[in-house]
């Protein structure tokens, strides 16, 4: 094979550069491999074809575990924001999230230029046709235009473009999303090398000109000041924030949408791809929520440099005019000029558990997955598989243990494990609810829980290595001077006064009163000498004196989860041959192949009498070779 460009090798190739391939494809080249980005437009790199914001409720999570695992999405997040808003914050700390408003041209052109800057990295603008294999085993892949790159291992990232389809009420158009091509080559290769490929659909609101709003008739939403940030690299942030509007269907809306359902592709059968349950269509809405008398919709800005606003709540594929005549229903937008028409998209992806728990093919080493592709759904859930992929593939070609995140150690843990050993019927969307151990889990601590990891694992630079580290030991010097006792005090009493809780008498530990409801560390160190450890320190401290038993409890739960994940699986293991298991979990073992017993008791239709039986099996073989021994 000749390189795409003379004398010119790759050790890997990244198929798409959406938010998973950029991960994936810096992940690699920063771990020292040099990386082939294929992308069908270079001005669709990390392209918001959807919302044009990042985080949100759980999502938030997902982007400080992409920094902590050294991704780029925080930092690109941070420079690009024009609004930065903490949700939930009327709950507990372990669903705290974190949600940026993006100037979506800055964002395209700021990881794009990331990209750029990679000396390993080389942008190639093409379509991405076969995935050529030896011996069974990633050899290349050929191209559109017909180069022939050759590599030893590839990830895709795909998207939503492979043999992706637009519906907007009686148009239908084989192209990708914001009218982009489509990719039509690429399924035919995996179909070849023994994937079944499912249809998966996703949607979009329309586009409105903000000149024809009136938003005094909205309610304003902004951003938070002092500006949290996404990135544990980022200091401080400084800069006048946009602000989003929040307004209203009515009955006149619904009442629209109702008497045009049977144009609408969904309810005529011209879609037959599945869509997501979490993130519905307005007209999806009407239907299931028929006693739902209005539906919030959020007035977004696409960027400092347009006047195009996204309508936050509006997804749908319903017919031209009757977006204009819906939408001008609405209270501040009866004026309004729609500049791009929702859709509905239908695309092929694969099933997941066909993947192994680092998103490699469990068919053909050296082949990674990850993104849309995976049957996820989101932005952030695409970038957080494809930096986790990238440092899988590159650990892969380096001869290297694989670094496995499960779901005790991370939300990217759970959205993995949710995918290779459950799969889905319908576009995933991470959730703080799926996650067992949120309180372990918290957006605050990501840093705490990865970045020694990633660093080991050679993913990591050392300066963000050295910052964990000196966070880490003021964290634990300040823990250490919360053990002594204080006398109470008129100074110690009247501040607890002030926070509307009971004062002391005599003498108590520091760390007992941060257990109280609204006594934060700030508080203490005004009174007591305690280290200046930090914002970011200071509310980690807090949440771990606050919520310390339910902490307890849950890190008693994960010891018991990691002795089932200690127990492997041997790779031979004739699953049908086990007469004691159910036949569903005969065929749903022998499907999957889980590497351990504690992915075995994760799969659906494995109940935990086979997971006894496993595990009386397993010792036996493991006594009959000690024996043999």
């Amino acid at each position: 094979m000749e390189s795409v460009f003379a004398g010119e090798k790759h050790d890997i190739a990244v198929i798409g550069a959406g938010h998973a391939g950029c991960e994936a494809a810096l992940a690699c080249a920063r771990m020292g491999l040099k990386t082939a980005v294929i992308c069908m437009d270079l001005d669709s790199v990390a392209l918001m074809a959807c919302n044009p914001s990042i985080g949100g409720t759980s999502k938030g999570h997902l982007v400080r575990e992409v920094d902590a695992l050294g991704g780029e999405m925080g930092l690109a997040s941070d420079e690009c924001f024009i609004q930065m808003r903490m949700l939930n914050t009327g709950k507990g700390p372990a669903v705290h999230s974190l949600r940026a408003q993006m100037d979506k041209r800055r964002y395209h052109e700021r990881m794009k230029r990331a990209l750029e800057n990679e000396e390993r990295i080389t942008l190639i603008q093409d379509e991405c046709a076969e995935i050529l294999t030896e011996n069974g085993r990633v050899s290349g892949v050929r191209t559109a235009l017909g180069a022939l790159i050759p590599c030893r291992a590839a990830v895709i990232c795909s998207g939503v473009y492979l043999n992706s389809r637009v519906h907007t009420g009686e148009f239908h158009r084989d192209r990708g999303p914001s009218g982009l091509s489509s990719a039509t080559l690429l399924s035919g290769s995996l179909k070849e090398l023994g994937f079944e490929l499912r249809r998966f659909k996703t949607g979009t609101p329309p586009r409105v000109k903000g000149s024809t709003l009136d938003l005094t008739r909205m309610q304003p939403q902004y951003g938070d000041v002092p500006i949290p940030h996404f990135s544990f690299m980022t200091d401080e942030l400084n800069k006048e924030q946009q602000p989003c509007h929040l307004t209203y269907t009515n009955k006149k809306t619904h009442d629209i949408i109702r008497e045009n359902l049977d144009r609408a592709p969904m309810f005529t059968g011209a879609i037959h791809a599945t869509g997501t349950r979490y993130c519905p269509s307005i007209e999806d809405k009407i239907v299931r929520f028929a006693d739902k008398d209005r539906h919030q919709l959020f007035i977004e800005p696409e960027g400092l440099t347009t006047d195009e606003m996204y309508v936050q709540g509006m997804s749908t594929s319903l017919p031209r005019d009757v977006q204009d005549e819906m939408l001008r229903t609405v209270e501040g937008m009866e004026n309004c000029r729609i500049t791009r028409y929702g859709y509905a998209i239908e695309y092929d992806c694969i099933d997941p558990t066909e993947l192994d728990s680092r998103l490699m093919s469990r068919r053909i080493p050296g082949l990674f997955l990850a993104g849309q592709i995976n049957g996820s759904s989101g932005y952030e859930e695409a970038a957080a598989q494809g930096v986790y992929a990238g440092i899988n593939a590159a650990l892969y070609l380096k001869g290297g243990e694989p670094l496995i995140i499960g779901r005790a150690d991370a939300y990217l843990g759970v959205l993995c494990d949710d995918l290779t050993l459950k799969g889905t019927n319908e576009p995933y969307r991470m959730m703080t609810c799926r996650a067992e151990y949120r309180m372990l889990l918290r957006q605050d601590n990501a840093d705490l829980r990865l970045t020694e990891r990633a660093y080991r694992a050679g993913a990591v630079t050392v300066e963000r290595y050295e910052r964990l580290m000196r966070k880490k030991a003021l964290i634990d010097k300040a823990n250490s001077a919360l053990c002594r006792s204080v006398p109470a005090d008129e100074r110690l009493n009247a501040m607890l006064r002030a926070k509307d809780s009971a004062e002391v008498r005599g003498s108590v530990r520091l760390d007992t009163l941060l257990k109280r409801a609204g006594v934060g560390y700030t508080d203490l160190a005004a009174l007591f000498d305690l280290p200046d450890v930090g914002s970011e320190a200071g509310e980690e401290i807090e949440v771990e004196a606050l919520y310390g038993g339910y902490i307890k409890r849950q890190e008693t739960e994960i010891r018991r989860l990691r002795e089932l994940e200690c127990e492997r699986i041997p790779a031979g293991v004739d699953f049908m041959g086990i007469s004691n298991l159910r036949i569903e979990a005969r065929q749903k073992l022998t499907a999957i192949r889980p590497e351990t017993l504690g992915q075995a008791s994760r799969i659906s239709g494995v109940s935990p009498s086979d997971i006894a039986v496993l595990s009386v099996y397993l010792k036996s073989v493991s006594n009959k070779e000690g024996a043999n021994g």
